[in-house]
């Protein structure tokens, strides 16, 4: 068994918003993936398409983990440590999952499009019907197998709809170059040209974003 064993193990079996990133991203580019965890999309992508793929993450567990496999992976926080990168460092910087838990969306992303020519963000989607429902029903913050944490657990400080974040690129000027919405099991929600229903139904967010 050699040191990438258990990592690989891991890649086969990615969270489903990591193997739609890993779709994205063109083989043979820079890649940083912020908030990477045990960086199981970052050995995908050097073992599948040969890419330069390094990660940061705030938790030094995951970190540790993931520098025990050989993965060039650092300890570091995407509101605080991204300003430290150079201008157009790399090709992708990836942001799955994360968006929502950080403190600066905004700035984050304009600090993803200033080191990177395209930031691919995936989140959650705080308008996905069962969301709504429970607030409609139960009055009280849904619980969901997305938004699986109570309100005081939570780390997402700043849920968001697709809409929302449709809206928020259309007010920093960036370009939606791909975008798709998803459930938890991988399903594509098969309604690309309408964004009010995919904000509806898709329990997941996946944008491809430049600077227009």
């Amino acid at each position: 068994m050699t040191a990438h064993d258990p990592v690989r193990f891991v890649a086969k079996n990615m969270r489903v918003d990591l193997a739609l990133i890993a779709e994205m991203i063109a083989p043979n580019t820079r890649v940083l993936d912020i908030g990477c965890g045990d960086g199981a999309l970052i050995d995908h992508l050097f073992r599948t398409k040969r890419c330069d793929a390094r990660g940061i993450e705030i938790d030094m567990a995951e970190v540790t983990q993931a520098v025990a496999h050989g993965l060039p992976v650092m300890h570091g926080d995407a509101d605080m440590d991204l300003e430290h990168y150079p201008d157009g460092a790399f090709d992708y910087v990836v942001l799955s999952r994360t968006l929502q838990a950080v403190e600066r969306p905004r700035q984050v992303l304009h600090q993803m499009l200033r080191i990177g020519a395209r930031a691919v963000v995936s989140f959650p989607n705080f308008g996905h019907w069962q969301v709504r429902w429970q607030l409609l029903w139960n009055g009280r913050m849904p619980m969901t197998p997305t938004w699986d944490r109570p309100w005081h657990e939570t780390p997402n400080i700043h849920p968001c709809t697709i809409r929302d974040f449709f809206t928020l690129c259309a007010e920093e000027g960036y370009a939606v170059e791909h975008w798709l919405a998803a459930d938890d099991a991988g399903r594509r929600a098969p309604w690309r040209r309408f964004p009010r229903l995919a904000n509806m139904f898709g329990e997941q967010g996946l944008f491809v974003l430049r600077r227009a």
